[in-house]
């Protein structure tokens, strides 16, 4: 028993697993809804990892900095229920894998080969790799131990370093993470759709760019006041933190003197936190009213706006020397540039995706107008063209697929045309009968037609061109018979026309001349159909011949055809009458007739007769097919 998998097994990337699996038929449903609840995960996932920055905050009593204990805590736990789903993507993975040993590997071989077969995922580079280190709690760690203890020790500046730090590391291999999931989906939709992801990344970039720019904003000014601490004698390298560096506002404040007298400090207060115009805060100015503010609403929806601002209006910030904010406005304005760009280039193309069919259909329309006026056709022609124009770019939403798979190779043009039409050539019931290579053979022929209402598609005597097979939609089959009588047949979705040219093709010896057309085929309403030409019949009676030699073919032929199905009709009321003429001189048996009573007729009876002598002129012939 070999344990050895393929090395085409191995080759394969997690892209073309995670394709390959999400279009198995039965997976392919549950799989998607799956794909598409994951993406939201990540986009949550990207929404709560920026409001950890939004914990630290400065006390404005005792002008101290702590971490809002609650609002850490709330953010964990959405941090916790999002990394749960990353968890339960990574399950699914290996769940695929196994998956695939029941699908590709044989019983006895499961077993042996099912750890190796897990390794594709996990050893795959933008896998179990990534996919585990988005849920490594990091920033947890850090916010939850690193952070505490650092404030305890006085090193308020250094812990905003580590935090941005331990952000930037963990937010980005996110933002690849979330990325390669949105490629490996292809996600097709609407329109909107595609707008509504544009919208919602540019939503998270600026509500990352926010929380940074809050972030930064607080540690600007714990400067401020640590510069005030070094010119006060009372203050100390821990009078900047509080004394819980967690707090949750339920426990009394205890404090020494030194905090006492740094609290009433008001020289460092107006410079620090009261205004920014004492102190230079650069691009930070508007954070001054934000540190001390307790209110945690206006706290995140704030920096959301400035960066929806900033990002739109590729900055106009004011900066001072130092280097952090330097690097930080740069940094913002060229993601901003680049995301405008990139935004409004989006939005054009998913509206010019929308409205360039309409455009198309209106420069189609101007170009027949103005045919139709240099040629001056008359108003009811104008009217036809018109009508079929409107039904036409309904049907096909000015899609031409006859022009798309033409230039395809012959072998995906015949896979395609098998896949789109075979459906639809079933519903007819001559070809239920038909092997599978007549009927790929038919869909690789047949065009698809629009007739709208009220349009004649051929008039009795012209040559029949091509079969016609209904979709959607009536037609009305019209014979004219002697003095003016017309006989009518309605034909709807399964029915055809044309099925002279099956007698044409089968007759020998073989006449080159089309056969002339027994009806007139009028619309009733808007209508589909497929055809096949005559030259294609042609080819497919020649070549198949045995198929339509099949009895079961024969009788659908004669069933369904409204030629068939009109003599038969007057062929059983001839019958009917007849019969009843004879009863009726039967039981009149005083009346001696003139002449023998198989030859007695009436009136009715001989109009009958001339009927039938018409409508069995286009009847196949018995040594043909039909």
């Amino acid at each position: 028993m070999s344990s050895e998998v393929p090395p085409s097994l191995f080759d394969e990337s997690k892209e073309e697993y995670h394709k390959r699996w999400i279009t198995s038929p039965t997976t392919s449903r549950w799989a998607r809804e799956w794909s598409r609840v994951y993406l939201l995960a990540c986009a949550a996932g990207l929404l709560v990892d920026p409001l950890f920055l939004y914990a630290l905050s400065v006390s404005g009593p005792m002008m101290c900095l702590f971490l809002d204990g609650w609002f850490t805590i709330a953010v964990t736990v959405l941090r916790c229920m999002v990394d749960c789903m990353h968890v339960c993507n990574i399950w699914l993975q290996l769940r695929m894998a196994c998956g695939r040993v029941e699908e590709e590997r044989e019983t006895g071989e499961e077993k042996c080969e099912k750890g190796l077969l897990k390794s594709l995922y996990v050893r795959s580079k933008n896998g179990f790799v990534l996919d585990l280190f988005v849920i490594f709690p990091v920033l947890q760690t850090v916010m939850w131990v690193a952070a505490p203890a650092l404030i305890h020790g006085g090193a308020t500046t250094a812990v905003m370093n580590l935090i941005l730090i331990t952000f930037i590391f963990e937010y980005l291999p996110k933002i690849y993470h979330a990325v390669c999931l949105l490629r490996r989906m292809q996600i097709s939709g609407t329109i909107w759709w595609g707008i509504a992801l544009n919208l919602m990344a540019y939503f998270v970039a600026a509500h990352a760019v926010g929380a940074c720019w809050f972030l930064l904003g607080v540690q600007r000014a714990t400067k401020c006041l640590k510069l005030q601490c070094y010119q006060s004698q009372t203050c100390g390298p821990k009078t900047l933190a509080c004394v819980d560096p967690i707090y949750y506002g339920t426990s009394p404040i205890m404090l020494d003197g030194g905090r006492l007298d740094w609290a009433h400090n008001m020289q460092a207060r107006n410079i620090c936190l009261s205004s920014s115009d004492n102190f230079q805060y650069g691009a930070y100015k508007w954070t001054v009213g934000l540190v001390t503010n307790p209110n945690r609403i206006e706290k995140i929806l704030l920096p959301i706006f400035w960066g929806l601002m900033t990002l739109s209006t590729f900055g106009n910030l004011e900066s001072t020397t130092e280097w952090l904010e330097i690097v930080f406005n740069i940094i913002t304005i060229t993601g901003g540039l680049i995301l405008v760009t990139m935004f409004i280039g989006n939005i054009k193309v998913f509206l010019h995706a929308t409205t360039s069919k309409k455009q198309a259909m209106h420069l189609r329309m101007r170009n027949v107008e103005w045919w139709m006026k240099r040629k001056q056709l008359p108003q009811s022609f104008r009217q036809r063209v018109r009508q079929y124009e409107r039904h036409r770019w309904a049907a096909t939403r000015g899609v031409d697929e006859c022009e798309m798979v033409q230039n395809l190779p012959e072998g995906l043009r015949r896979d395609i045309k098998y896949h789109l039409c075979l459906d639809l050539v079933r519903q007819v019931p001559l070809f239920q009968h038909m092997d599978e290579l007549v009927l790929e053979n038919i869909c690789d022929r047949v065009k698809s037609l629009i007739f709208p209402k009220g349009e004649v598609i051929i008039r009795e005597g012209d040559p029949v061109q091509r079969m016609l097979f209904i979709v959607r939609g009536h037609m009305q089959s019209s014979q004219i018979l002697r003095n003016g009588v017309k006989s009518c047949c309605m034909l709807g979705p399964g029915n055809f026309t044309g099925d002279e040219l099956l007698s044409w093709c089968l007759r020998r010896p073989f006449i080159e001349r089309l056969p002339p057309s027994s009806c007139t085929l009028t619309a009733l309403e808007s209508t589909e159909a497929f055809g096949l030409e005559a030259g294609d019949v042609k080819y497919v009676t020649q070549h198949f011949r045995y198929t339509f030699l099949n009895e079961k073919v024969k009788r659908s032929a004669r069933y369904y055809s409204p030629g068939w199905r009109t003599w038969a009709a007057v062929a059983i009321q001839l019958a009917w009458r007849r019969y009843k003429h004879r009863k009726t001189l039967t039981s009149l048996s005083f009346i001696r007739p003139r002449r023998p009573l198989s030859r007695c007729s009436s009136m009715e009876e001989e109009q009958l007769r001339l009927y039938t002598a018409l409508l069995t002129s286009p009847k196949p012939n018995h040594d043909d097919l039909l």
